[in-house]
């Protein structure tokens, strides 16, 4: 079969069942298989490809029909113009997060430059937050220590596997929240916990229910973590430093709610993404 009838017939395929990138999967899946580029794909659509390499792309739609995403499959996810590796025990990094990597920058460039900033990365995962923020302000010049923790080990692991691809140096520890983290002189503490209400998960797409539960689950309220961290975070930051949350979409008054109960947190900002939704809370330690 010719790659551009491979890549209609994963196209109709996944069409037909409900999937609005139908195309982009099919191609990036075949450059998967292929071990081709994009362009690789533009040039050769009249080429037959082997019948092994068909049944693998057949099979492979059949498991993103079933549930599993792409990224699972290809093991790799773009997040601030770097590429992830990616399994089942993170989290896909999401364009979403983007928003607070982005603010975090924009706090050291102009608030803190000219010193070294230190800075914690709560729930890592995958560690793409702390590895962006790493590469970056290497490539500025701006003097960092990033330290990435997450209670899970199997998803330190592909944290630091990424970190050895990047070649960035990251300080990891495996840590519930701050039970293991000694350090109180960090000038950013970020993270994007599980948020999701517990009952609300099920009812997700089949794609985001194959991602890891412990990663997802922010407890009945979702507000669980949010909680642990508000109440521990401001003895790990420095006066001046700043608290940087992800939130749901749904969740700004719950969320300044609960930092509003300790004094510590000040000016807090709630930042909008790219669609509109409340997306961040930025939050000053006094």
């Amino acid at each position: 079969m010719k790659i551009k009838e491979i890549i209609k017939q994963g196209n109709s395929v996944l069409k037909k069942n409900n999937f609005d990138d139908s195309l982009i999967i099919s191609k990036e899946l075949l450059c998967f298989i292929l071990k081709q580029s994009k362009q690789y794909l533009v040039i050769h659509m009249e080429e037959e490809i082997e019948d092994e390499l068909y049944h693998k792309f057949v099979n492979y739609i059949e498991q993103i029909i079933s549930g599993k995403p792409l990224q699972y499959i290809t093991h790799k996810q773009e997040f601030m113009g770097i590429e992830f590796y990616v399994d089942e025990n993170v989290l896909i990094p999401q364009p979403d997060t983007e928003i607070l990597v982005e603010k975090v920058l924009d706090i050291c460039s102009k608030g803190l430059k000219g010193k070294t900033i230190k800075i914690l990365d709560l729930c890592t995962g995958s560690g793409a937050i702390a590895i962006s923020l790493k590469k970056i302000l290497n490539e500025n010049n701006i003097a960092n220590e990033i330290t990435a923790s997450d209670v899970s080990s199997e998803a330190l692991y592909v944290a630091k596997e990424n970190s050895k691809r990047q070649n960035v140096e990251v300080k990891f520890e495996t840590s519930n929240l701050f039970d293991s983290i000694e350090e109180n002189g960090f000038d950013i503490i970020v993270s994007n916990p599980p948020y999701i209400k517990e009952h609300i998960i099920n009812e997700l797409s089949k794609q985001v229910q194959t991602e890891p539960r412990i990663a997802l689950s922010g407890g009945k309220d979702g507000l669980y973590f949010y909680k642990k961290i508000a109440n521990e975070a401001y003895q790990h930051i420095v006066k001046g430093g700043y608290l940087c949350l992800e939130i749901g979409y749904d969740q700004r008054k719950e969320v300044l709610d609960i930092l509003k109960e300790h004094e510590q947190y000040t000016e807090s900002e709630v930042i909008k993404d790219l669609s509109n939704n409340d997306r961040c809370i930025i939050s000053k330690i006094i």
